[in-house]
């Protein structure tokens, strides 16, 4: 089975550049990445030149997102798992991989209908990681952090990314009535406790992205990053709190982009003996929901 090594990068359509400048490097504190777009905001957090594209649009929408493997030999088995199942897989052209800085990608459409390109040999940049308020980031080997899709199918994508492509069960959280009941499904690649979730819903005039998690190695740098968040007059989508499941100390903030941003620290980081569970609550603590 093909085994995955993290959450490589996301691309996103943004509608406004100027807004997103403003939050990722002012509010938020990334550092400015670098890439072939010179539209394109790059934004970095690690050596990797950058984690996440965002390409000027008409709109607010997910592109593609990327999960990295260790070299060509395990892209070769995705690519094997994902024909054996069935799946169209297409080569990224050296120009288009090179584009993403990268140096080789396949790409397919998953069940629910989102781009996912798998890659290996990340371009690095070994300057140091310079944002506006100095945070450092919790990545290298545990990837960019998690991402949250809406799909309409929750149980056909949990097969899919479970039993073809080797993710690892990480744990559920019920929602709904209990003669009804829906889950929340929890992933993982690596050590990391959970790099994908999977929510039930749809997409048709949304970004296709509930929410992005980045982690910081400092509770500090959480409550800092909160105060500029509340100064700034974002969107706080939920209040500072601990999540049940992996342990993150984390708040959430309405992007430019219509999906949230988790920003948090402390996240548990699990080994191969971990079983997974249902979680009754979202949260130990805080984490209390806005509306809209």
């Amino acid at each position: 089975m093909a085994s995955f090594a993290s959450l490589g990068y996301v691309r996103a359509r943004i509608a406004d550049v100027d807004a997103w400048r403003t939050f990722a490097f002012d509010t938020i504190g990334f550092a400015e990445g670098s890439g072939p777009n010179a539209e394109s905001i790059y934004l970095r957090v690690d050596e990797h030149t950058y984690r996440l594209e965002l390409v000027p649009g008409e709109r607010d929408e997910v592109i593609a997102v990327g999960w990295q493997v260790a070299d060509r030999r395990s892209l070769e088995l995705v690519r094997e798992t994902l024909e054996k199942a069935g799946i169209g897989v297409s080569t990224l052209s050296l120009a288009e991989a090179a584009n993403r800085h990268v140096e080789e990608a396949i790409s397919f459409v998953d069940p629910s209908g989102f781009t996912i390109e798998v890659f290996h040999g990340p371009l690095l940049d070994h300057t140091p990681v310079v944002g506006k308020f100095g945070n450092r980031f919790v990545t290298g080997d545990l990837g960019l952090g998690h991402v949250v899709l809406p799909v309409r199918d929750i149980e056909e994508a949990r097969r899919f990314y479970t039993e073809v492509l080797g993710f690892a069960s990480r744990g559920s959280f019920r929602v709904g009535p209990p003669e009804h009941p829906i889950w929340i499904r929890f992933m993982g690649v690596n050590p990391r406790h959970h790099s994908l979730a999977l929510i039930p819903g749809s997409r048709p005039d949304g970004p296709g992205i509930v929410h992005i998690m980045v982690e910081v190695d400092a509770l500090d740098d959480v409550g800092r990053a909160l105060d500029r968040v509340n100064k700034a007059g974002y969107h706080l989508s939920s209040t500072l709190g601990r999540h049940t499941n992996d342990k993150m100390i984390s708040f959430y903030v309405r992007t430019p982009g219509g999906w949230d941003l988790e920003f948090g620290c402390e996240g548990m980081l699990v080994g191969d003996d971990y079983v997974a569970e249902e979680m009754t609550a979202d949260s130990y603590w805080g984490h209390e929901w806005a509306r809209g």
